[in-house]
């Protein structure tokens, strides 16, 4: 949308907003050829980047479902894990859209939802001797997600819960850190997923920052930088010992 903006005929600015983002102070830096200021760029900077990540996500993924359905193999991989994720990406979503948070602090969440439901029924598919366990698990989920995702739990339920997820995903990583730890090797885990996931944790937790998103927000980016820090580096370590 794009709006001038006068009084008593002095033309005092360009409005300008797209998708949320407002680039007006910025156009009328550039307008009068001044350097924009600080309190300008990174409200916007921090928008921008947030919509990279929402982008991003939708493919982070891709790269480990492609190895599964290219190699017919989940050897390494801990069914747990992605098991775990599924619930955190559920909760988060609920939550954000609960507190009509900007898309651009976690649309990402939708995309990477979708993509580790995938995952996880490659798994289910792939594994032999699978066990009721796991459908069990499965129909649990299938029955308490719609209403989760809709917003029908008591709100001081829902705080609780996505309180809880943070401890989810910080338990869904530990499993596979183990496996690969347990294991020396880390099998048909993707490296180019698990660096994306990196660097969305460490971009994420600046644009969370910069949108006052809620404190918990903040520290899941922070423990998301650690834990995927790690499983990076723990590719790398065993790919490198394995080449020797």
């Amino acid at each position: 949308m794009l709006a001038r903006k006068a009084s008593h005929g002095i033309n005092v600015g360009i409005g300008m907003e797209v998708f949320g983002m407002n680039f007006t102070c910025l156009v009328d830096s550039l307008q009068y050829f001044r350097f924009p200021t600080q309190a300008c760029v990174l409200p916007l900077f921090s928008q921008i980047l947030g919509y990279a990540i929402v982008v991003a996500s939708s493919i982070v993924k891709l790269p480990q479902i492609y190895l599964i359905i290219k190699n017919r193999s989940v050897l390494g991989l801990s069914a747990t894990a992605f098991e775990l994720e599924v619930v955190g990406y559920t909760l988060a979503l609920a939550y954000c859209v609960y507190k009509k948070l900007p898309f651009s602090t976690y649309g990402e969440i939708s995309f990477l939802l979708i993509q580790a439901l995938i995952i996880v029924g490659l798994m289910y598919n792939l594994t032999p001797n699978l066990g009721m366990a796991a459908w069990a698990k499965a129909a649990v989920y299938c029955a308490f997600a719609p209403s989760i995702l809709a917003g029908r739990l008591n709100p001081s339920l829902l705080e609780a819960l996505y309180a809880f997820q943070h401890i989810i995903f910080f338990a869904a990583r530990v499993p596979q850190i183990y496996k690969n730890y347990k294991n020396k090797q880390t099998g048909q885990l993707s490296f180019l997923t698990s660096l994306m996931n990196l660097m969305g944790s460490s971009a994420r937790i600046f644009t969370s920052i910069q949108a006052n998103a809620p404190v918990l927000m903040v520290v899941g980016s922070i423990l998301g930088l650690l834990t995927h820090g790690t499983l990076v580096f723990q590719i790398s370590f065993y790919n490198k010992v394995k080449s020797q």
